[in-house]
């Protein structure tokens, strides 16, 4: 039947678990839902930024229930296990402090080894043991059992949850004290089945003898009946609740929790309870051996406590509020601001351009004369490679062979007529249409076996597409070069591929506005060439691939 019992209290203890992971909910410091309607003005004013500090939230209250060892300690050696219990109700009043009021239900036993003759002033025992004047004084083994109920006022203070290198902890170590009201009750087991006194003297010849500790607390449970029947002796001063003495009591200790879920944790405690009084063991007078009936005893001055070590399961209490503050990080809404703002005021951010170019001075390669075109490094754009920027370029469009140029950009051709002029050249003198209204194109360079596109290649690409659709009637003819070897014509195929796939895909521009001429003569292995196409002028926008197997670079 019992272990029944335990499989079912098993079980409840897994589906409460199980429902708190299912309901968990992650509340932020934006949730206005969790506000107390009186802090309603300051969450107001903080979200709109005018107030520094979040209002706190609303949070769950919490109800445990614990379980363990209790212990008094006093003049009688503690006879272990006790066992006790207790339920307390919690409620945080800030990250770090909170308050609990709590009831335990505690119950002690002791049993001294060593035998005794101090009871001789013990107004309960006294009588029992030794009733008779005159007459040796019999040597007994103090016993009780002491039950004790305690209320008390705890204030918590949180040790962990404020932590600089991790938002929250599942583990929460905290300490406490307080005020409680208890009440105790003190019996004695005086007296055997039969109703007469224990007869210890077979016992308390043992104690004479070799006799061990644990042979002489065996013959004690062989004749000790387990009856509790004689009330311990008890101080008449004392105040009473219920017909027991009731004592004020201080309380302090400390515990560890570990988080199951956002609802349940687990709770290992330890709390110490400190009373004004000599008498939760039954006990107050000091030994006095081998002084027969004189009963010269003294009155200790030692004040009796008891211990409770406990195992508790907590959970926590309210739909619509946040966990306890105690497992919160009140840093995680500024480490949160500082990493990814959401309500922080950022300043404008003002960018420093010496040069006004448009390119900030952290990414400026060069102080740009005023007026002057520049690339996306800030360098002024030099569209011919002739060494003078176009915004002193007095021929912005000077051919390789005229090369190099005066300081006003204009070359001088040493070829006389027109015999030694490139097929690209003698092209662009018969285009009449599309040159002069694109303009002159820049031409594309590529680096090694690369096939790809720089940022400046890029650059040169987007203004291509944006004088294509200022143009929309207008042809573009793309040129590469080189053809002796079967490398170079594949390597001169990607390259032109690239160029007007990227104006297509990148830019916009429609696929049958493109000319795709490779492998041609008279130009740089390395360029690719932009022209506006002739007027009437006609080719293939797209090529088959000359080698597609042959083994292409990046």
């Amino acid at each position: 039947m019992a272990s029944k019992k335990y499989t079912l209290l098993a079980g409840l203890f897994c589906l409460l678990v199980s429902s708190a992971f299912s309901q968990a909910q992650v509340r932020s410091y934006e949730d206005s839902s969790v506000i107390p309607t009186k802090r309603m003005p300051q969450h107001t004013e903080f979200l709109n930024g005018t107030y520094n500090f979040p209002a706190k939230p609303r949070n769950q209250w919490e109800l445990g229930i614990k379980g363990g060892l209790s212990a008094v300690s006093g003049d009688v050696r503690s006879k272990m296990p006790t066992f006790g219990g207790g339920i307390h109700i919690r409620k945080a009043f800030g990250y770090v402090f909170s308050m609990r009021l709590e009831y335990d239900y505690l119950t002690a036993k002791g049993l001294n080894f060593s035998g005794s003759q101090g009871y001789v002033r013990n107004n309960v025992l006294q009588p029992i043991y030794a009733p008779n004047p005159g007459v040796a004084v019999p040597i007994i083994f103090y016993n009780y059992k002491t039950t004790i109920s305690e209320l008390g006022l705890h204030g918590v203070v949180t040790l962990n949850n404020i932590r600089f290198h991790k938002s929250k902890t599942g583990i929460n170590f905290y300490g406490f004290g307080g005020i409680a009201g208890m009440v105790y009750n003190t019996m004695y087991n005086a007296l055997n089945a039969s109703g007469q006194p224990y007869d210890y003297s077979s016992i308390a010849a043992m104690t004479q003898t070799y006799a061990t500790r644990k042979d002489i607390r065996k013959a004690l449970k062989n004749l000790l009946d387990n009856s509790y029947e004689t009330k311990a002796e008890r101080d008449p001063l004392q105040p009473k609740l219920g017909g027991n003495p009731f004592k004020p009591a201080f309380v302090a200790g400390a515990g560890v929790q570990f988080k199951l879920s956002t609802r349940f944790n687990l709770a290992i405690e330890d709390k110490f309870t400190s009373v004004k009084t000599d008498l939760l063991d039954g006990q107050q007078w000091q030994e006095n051996y081998g002084n027969g009936n004189t009963g010269a005893v003294a009155q200790t001055r030692d004040y009796d406590s008891y211990n409770f070590l406990s195992v508790g399961l907590n959970v926590n209490l309210g739909s619509k509020s946040v966990e306890p503050l105690w497992w919160l990080n009140p840093l995680d809404y500024a480490y949160s601001e500082i990493r990814k703002p959401k309500l922080m005021i950022m300043p404008k951010v003002i960018l420093p351009d010496a040069d006004g170019d448009g390119v900030t001075d952290q990414f400026d390669l060069e102080q740009t004369p005023p007026g002057c075109p520049v690339d996306t490094h800030g360098v002024s754009l030099d569209t011919d490679g002739d060494g003078v920027p176009d915004c002193k370029d007095k021929e912005k469009i000077t051919p390789t062979i005229c090369q190099p140029v005066d300081a006003d950009g204009v070359g001088k051709c040493p070829c006389p007529d027109s015999s030694c002029i490139t097929p690209y050249l003698k092209n662009l003198v018969a285009n009449n249409g599309c040159d002069t209204k694109l303009g002159a194109l820049p031409s594309i360079t590529f680096t090694g076996k690369s096939v790809t596109l720089s940022k400046d290649a890029q650059a040169l690409c987007a203004t291509v597409g944006s004088r294509m659709r200022n143009n929309p009637e207008c042809k573009v003819v793309i040129i590469g070069y080189c053809n002796s070897t079967k490398q170079e014509q594949q390597l001169s195929w990607d390259r032109v591929n690239a160029v007007e796939n990227y104006l297509v895909e990148k830019e916009g521009i429609s696929n049958d506005r493109f000319i795709f001429q490779y492998g041609q003569e008279g130009g740089d292995c390395n360029t690719v060439d932009l022209r506006g196409a002739a007027t009437g002028e006609e080719g293939p926008n797209t090529v088959p691939a000359p080698h597609p197997n042959l083994r292409r670079t990046k």
